[in-house]
């Protein structure tokens, strides 16, 4: 079994989607989304493919250490809104085509109208082991 996150942006990668920012959308097309991410995770609890899901606030910033004795510098919150993650769902699959047929029944989680929103899911595998150096 292999292990991927599935990155869910507040904005897409490369298209802009074809439908409102959920802040626009109506009370009942935000719970029918949030029910389908809950059917969804449910499905795959019952194949065994499910790890963890969890959605995130658009508040955030960046940290970093500046130094012995000084505080974490801080920026934020982010300068780029269209790399805001709003939520992300870690899934253990037999394979990496497995976890694109998940991702992409996932993009098709309903928006305005019931419709789905075809949006762009980042895709990545958990590492394994840490990584080698060579020389």
């Amino acid at each position: 079994m292999a292990k991927y996150l599935m990155l869910k942006h507040y904005r897409s990668t490369s298209k802009s989607l074809d439908c409102a920012p959920m802040d626009q959308w109506t009370p009942e097309e935000v719970s029918a989304h949030i029910q389908f991410m809950h059917d969804f995770a449910a499905k795959l609890t019952e194949t065994g493919e499910f790890v963890d899901a969890q959605g995130l606030a658009p508040e955030g910033a960046w940290v970093r250490y500046d130094g012995e004795g000084r505080p974490p510098v801080t920026d934020g919150p982010f300068a780029e809104t269209k790399d805001l993650i709003a939520g992300w769902m870690a899934i253990d699959v037999d394979s990496y085509e497995r976890a694109v047929e998940l991702a992409g029944e996932l993009s098709a989680a309903p928006g305005p109208a019931g419709e789905p929103i075809r949006e762009w899911l980042e895709l990545r595998p958990f590492l394994g082991a840490p990584p080698t150096i060579t020389e």
